[in-house]
């Protein structure tokens, strides 16, 4: 597991200040750039201005960070957590061990009656430390189409074709973007007896969850074998956008039915996935906000795909009868 790829010190601005940057957030990134890049491309080849393209992923990726981190906030079970971080740092805890707790990463204070660490001081900026870890994909999707959609609009850009293009390219992105949890051991399965299982190091999300639900005995011991559902994702995403680029690409019948596609199949893929997911993300009515969020968007596919098939069919005029075969006339 590496949850930090690199970092870069920033000792120029404050002495010990170090900016991490996380696999998942860096991996994610790498996808976005090179989505960028093929939209760009795939702009010129169909006579569109390849810089509207360039702005248009630059836009994305910012508010689809913003929302990503939003949602993370609101619904992944942490929100109390950034409460306290802000008004009483004493009722915060972290699994972790004491020299993990007093190093420069958390800067903590040990608490030895509680055996976990504490913050040292209140932080109400912490919430909004992206760059940390915390992202969800859903809250990045509505950020990155909300974005997109006031983007698109101010320089006429044809939206639908737009966000076909996008719905070729967004899964890719986003099966780097789960390799990048995988190294970061986020959104990590649930217990698994196979040879194909993972396990995660001690101190990793997987093991403090495990000892919290008292499954292992301790945070910082190697987790329990477990789904490996960062790649189950992963493979998914670069599945579907193998399946849109191969074959809808050249079948559609109007523009926005592969981003239509994406967005139904992304959508059924992670409401099934959901049920082998373990990390907490928040929920209702024993499903999680993924499953919530995902109920209502294959609905609005299957409305707009009706709406949009409807519009293309009236577009194209009734289909006439074809005409009468001339007949010979004899000799």
């Amino acid at each position: 597991m590496h949850g930090r790829l690199f970092q870069f010190d920033l000792g120029f601005l404050q002495d010990g200040l170090l900016m991490p940057f996380p696999s998942y957030f860096v991996l994610l990134l790498t996808g976005f750039l090179l989505a960028t890049v093929m939209g760009a491309i795939w702009a010129r080849r169909i006579g569109q201005n390849p810089d509207v393209i360039v702005d248009l992923g630059l836009a994305m990726v910012l508010a689809g960070i913003a929302g990503g981190r939003l949602l993370h906030v609101l619904s992944d079970g942490y929100f109390w957590d950034y409460v306290h971080l802000c008004t009483d740092p004493s009722q915060v805890s972290w699994h972790i061990t004491r020299p993990q707790c007093v190093s420069a990463d958390y800067n903590g204070v040990w608490d030895f009656a509680k055996g976990v660490c504490r913050p040292q001081s209140a932080d109400c900026f912490a919430w909004a430390r992206f760059y940390a870890g915390g992202l969800t994909y859903y809250g990045g999707f509505a950020g990155a189409s909300v974005a997109a959609w006031f983007l698109l609009k101010a320089d006429r850009f044809p939206f639908w074709k737009a966000a076909d293009m996008a719905g070729m390219v967004v899964p890719l992105g986003l099966g780097f973007g789960r390799l990048g949890c995988l190294l970061a051991g986020c959104c990590f399965g649930k217990p698994w007896d196979s040879s194909l299982a993972v396990h995660f190091p001690g101190g990793s999300p997987a093991s403090e969850a495990q000892h919290k639900a008292g499954e292992l005995g301790s945070a910082m011991a190697q987790s329990l074998a477990v789904h490996p559902t960062q790649l189950y994702e992963s493979a998914a995403s670069f599945a579907i956008a193998a399946f849109l680029i191969l074959n809808l690409h050249g079948k559609k019948r109007y523009d926005g039915q592969i981003f239509l596609g994406f967005v139904g199949l992304y959508a059924t893929a992670r409401f099934l996935l959901e049920f082998v997911r373990a990390d907490d993300r928040g929920g209702f009515l024993g499903l999680s906000t993924s499953q919530l969020l995902g109920i209502p968007l294959v609905i609005a596919v299957v409305v707009l795909h009706k709406k949009l098939s409807e519009r293309a069919a009236s577009a194209l005029g009734p289909e006439l009868p074809p005409a009468p075969l001339a007949r010979a006339e004899a000799a």
